[in-house]
Order: C-alpha cells, then sequence, then structure tokens
C-alpha cells in the first residue's frame, strides 16, 4: 500500500548537497512528490523536508541510503500526529471588480493575505495544510488561474521532539 512520508533530514551546508541528496532518489527509482530546503539556526546546516510515496520498505530503503551520503547528520520521520506540516501557496487569479467581494470573502474566510491588486488580477498568500491550499484552489478556479507556485511541505515536530540531540534543549 502507498503511503506519504515526511522527512526531515539534517545536511552540512555547503553546495551541492541537494543535487547529491536528489540524485540519491532519482538513481533509485524513487520520486519526491515535494522538497524544500531551508537553513537552521547553526549556519553549519540546513534542514531538508522530503516528501515521498511508498511503502515501509521503500522508507526503509530511502532512509539508509540518505544515511550513506557523508553530507547527512540526521534523517527523522515526522508523523502527522506529533507534527506541524504546512504549505505556502502564491496565488495569481483573474479578478474583474465585479468578483472582488467574493473573492475576498473567501481569503477571509481561508485566512489568506491580498499581497496584490491590480485592476484585472490578484495575487493571494496562503499558508496552511496540503488539503487547506487544495481546497482554497478548487475555489478560485472558476476565476481563471493565471500563476500559481507552491512551496511544498514543510514540517516539524510539536513539543519538546527535535531532531536534534535532546540534550541540548534548554528550557
Amino acid at each position: 500500500m502507498q503511503e506519504q512520508f515526511v522527512l526531515s533530514v539534517i545536511v552540512e551546508n555547503h553546495a551541492g548537497v541537494l543535487a547529491r541528496v536528489s540524485s540519491l532518489f532519482s538513481r533509485r527509482g524513487f520520486n519526491i512528490d515535494s522538497l524544500t530546503v531551508s537553513a537552521t539556526d547553526n549556519p553549519e546546516n540546513s534542514r531538508i523536508t522530503i516528501v515521498v510515496k511508498g511503502d515501509t520498505y521503500i522508507l526503509d530503503q530511502i532512509t539508509k541510503q540518505l544515511m550513506k551520503l557523508e553530507e547527512v547528520e540526521k534523517v527523522e520521520r515526522l508523523l502527522p500526529e506529533n507534527s506541524l506540516f504546512r504549505e505556502l501557496l502564491l496565488l495569481k487569479i483573474h479578478a474583474p471588480v465585479e468578483s472582488r467581494s467574493y473573492i475576498k470573502e473567501a481569503v477571509e474566510i481561508y485566512r489568506a493575505k491580498i499581497l496584490d491588486m491590480s485592476p484585472v488580477t490578484m495575487i493571494i498568500e496562503l499558508t496552511g495544510q496540503q488539503s487547506k491550499i487544495d481546497a482554497f484552489l478548487e475555489i478560485m478556479k472558476p476565476f481563471g488561474i493565471i500563476e500559481m507556485c507552491r512551496t511544498g511541505i514543510t514540517a516539524m515536530a510539536r513539543g519538546m521532539s527535535t531532531i536534534y540531540d535532546p540534550s541540548t534543549i534548554t528550557d
């Protein structure tokens, strides 16, 4: 059975690491559904959030292969029940004057933001779970999507759980 897995990977922050991680997936025939990379509080590390579909065997293989890369310091699977998953959407839609009040109402309901408005378009920003973004897109489709950009999932464990050594956390 295909399942969605979210992996948080701490890597050394230097040129070529992302290429090595992504090529590992392509060499093994694994598809990446989503990939985000960001700085961490330590300038020597970056965090890569990878979303893949597969079974537990594939998850095990991916984890083992990632840990073989010398730049990879830690790999952790994040579970939905004890993690926060978020995605960012930037959406440019047709927004004629007669539709703007409806669009603004939808923006308020979804707690999105209008970032830019021209005489015929709007750019909207929305952050949230993948299902929230998908639902918002369905509502906006009838207006005509001109352009959109989604970041992919970024994630973090809740509470005191951390990908780092727990002994380094202070109150």
